[in-house]
């Protein structure tokens, strides 16, 4: 289902992502996530004190265990969402949301609306913060469906303004939400990563901080990995623009290809061991791979906040 920008709307756009939605939950039963429900959250193991009236006797009837029902009303999950809408996250250029053929910037809107549509379903609190080379928006966790009106209300108002040369300036922008974030939450940055002249170690030490204050930090590596990461381009010569600095550079893909590969892949490598050593959830989120990752990488996390 493609949306014309020109009749994007509150009620379009969700559409989209219910269908996301609604297309995972359609084979969630071959996954670990079987149990998942709107209905209630888990089960839990009965313990001395709980009330009986909870109690699931037909999953006791199978495992001869005394589990209850965890209701949707006593979860207290807290998801905050970060997005990067600095010019790069605008690749490729696209003028309308299409799940089949998304920018990076309109993948991750996709996907923050669809985990969304989870965390309504058990009325748990979300918020969302965007940045570039400022601190564009930002709303704390709230579980209304005012606030699901608001953030996508902000998220068509970028992808319909959306301009070159805005530059990113993460590092600032995370410690900023770091320090605004008062009450532990689950995170989740959608970002491509690319900054100019900015060292890793800089990047995480931001990224530290949401850790250093008790968050759950799960970071989407966004990006075109045919292009961005892999260089697969015609042999033809080209005129390749950096959109945040508007630099250029002509050359054949070809004669750079495999030098490049190997510089992406130090750089994706680089990330992925810092994440490791930081203990954030590193998630290689291809655009063009679908949204199952992002939705079932949600419900592991959740299951474990």
């Amino acid at each position: 289902m493609n949306i014309d920008q020109s009749k994007l709307n509150f009620t379009q756009l969700n559409v989209l992502a219910n269908q996301i939605v609604e297309g995972f939950m359609a084979g969630i039963h071959k996954s670990p996530f079987h149990g998942y429900s709107a209905e209630f959250n888990e089960h839990k193991l009965y313990n001395k004190g709980d009330s009986v009236k909870f109690i699931d006797w037909k999953l006791y009837a199978k495992t001869d265990k005394l589990y209850i029902k965890k209701y949707e009303d006593e979860t207290n999950l807290r998801c905050h969402f970060i997005l990067d809408c600095s010019s790069s996250m605008h690749y490729p250029k696209v003028d309308k949301f299409d799940l089949e053929n998304p920018s990076k910037f309109t993948f991750s809107s996709l996907s923050i609306l669809a985990l969304i549509n989870l965390l309504q379903r058990q009325k748990d609190a979300f918020g969302l913060s965007m940045f570039s080379d400022k601190l564009d928006f930002y709303i704390s966790e709230k579980s209304s469906h005012l606030q699901l009106q608001i953030i996508v209300e902000q998220l068509i108002k970028e992808f319909s303004s959306k301009t070159e040369s805005k530059t990113t300036n993460t590092i600032d922008n995370l410690h900023y939400i770091a320090e605004n974030l008062k009450r532990r939450s689950l995170v989740f940055l959608f970002t491509d990563m690319f900054q100019n002249e900015v060292s890793n170690d800089k990047l995480f030490e931001a990224l530290r901080h949401l850790k250093y204050n008790k968050h759950q930090v799960v970071f989407f590596h966004t990006t075109v990995r045919s292009k961005e990461l892999e260089f697969n381009f015609s042999e033809l010569p080209r005129r390749f623009f950096d959109i945040e600095t508007q630099q250029k550079i002509d050359l054949y893909p070809e004669q750079v290809k495999e030098e490049y590969k190997k510089i992406s892949l130090k750089f994706k490598q680089g990330l992925i061991d810092k994440c490791r050593q930081y203990k954030i959830k590193y998630i290689d989120a291809d655009i063009n791979a679908g949204f199952e990752k992002i939705l079932s990488t949600f419900l592991l996390e959740k299951q474990n906040f």
